[in-house]
């Protein structure tokens, strides 16, 4: 099972440029970055709520909401942020650049998530050898952009 979860997670980053592209020329042909990503976050709650239908799972929040904490309910203004970044992002620094930077912005904050235990993250510790990778990302980020 862990191999289907790396997997998963592998596709899920192939995705990524792919989204930004597809989205980027969406965005020429309505006008905006933001109407794009509307189009963008429209498509996937429909295709979401397929889902759910199929599953018979109904409505998600309508149990959820009044016990949740408000910021249980910032992750979609989050992606929608993300969405819209990639979308201005693509055309003009490139695929490449666009997913080493991005990149080394979510491990810099999952490194600061997992050093905290924040979020329900599992605790772990920044040490050498993270510090290493993140060098090295850095590096990494410095020579595909430049």
């Amino acid at each position: 099972m862990q191999s289907a979860y790396l997997i998963l997670a592998l596709a899920a980053g192939m995705f990524m440029p792919i989204q930004a592209g597809i989205n980027a020329k969406l965005a020429g042909m309505i006008d905006g970055a933001i109407p794009a990503a509307f189009v963008s976050f429209l498509v996937g709650t429909l295709a979401l709520a397929l889902v759910l239908a199929v599953m018979g799972q109904g409505v998600p929040f309508a149990r959820a909401l009044p016990a949740s904490p408000w910021w249980y309910w910032v992750g979609g203004s989050l992606g929608a942020f993300f969405v819209t970044a990639t979308v201005i992002l693509a055309p003009r620094i490139g695929a490449g650049s666009m997913v080493a930077l991005t990149l080394a912005g979510q491990l810099a904050a999952s490194m600061v998530l997992d050093h905290f235990g924040l979020l329900g993250f599992p605790h772990i510790p920044f040490d050498g050898k993270r510090l290493l990778g993140s060098i090295l990302l850095a590096a990494g980020v410095w020579l595909i952009r430049f």
